[in-house]
């Protein structure tokens, strides 16, 4: 259950930035793709920017609600060595002896 999820999460992450890209902007971006205003375009220039805002708006729902499934599973499924922090995981080793070095002989 859990790679289906990670899957489509990535899956949705990939089509958001497409459909985020696709849309007019005054950069430019990739507005382009989405058809020109012949008569064979596919939408009107309206049509493609209300279809294009719906579509990452329903893009960004999904991904959010992934994020948060995937964030909620990971933190009650964690393993138990993972689970304790690195500082409370890490061994105690006794300190070593300050030993001090050899006195330096004065003429």
């Amino acid at each position: 259950m859990i790679t289906v999820l990670l899957v489509s999460h990535l899956l949705i992450a990939i089509f958001l930035v497409a459909f985020i890209l696709l849309q007019r902007s005054s950069g430019g971006a990739l507005d382009g793709l989405g058809g020109g205003n012949g008569a064979s375009s596919f939408l009107t220039a309206r049509g493609t920017g209300n279809f294009l805002t719906r579509t990452t708006a329903i893009l960004a729902t999904l991904f959010f609600i992934t994020s948060m499934s995937l964030s909620l599973y990971y933190k009650n499924h964690t393993a138990s060595a993972a689970s304790a922090s690195v500082l409370e995981q890490a061994e105690e080793t006794p300190p070593l002896p300050i030993t001090p070095s050899a006195p330096v002989a004065e003429e």
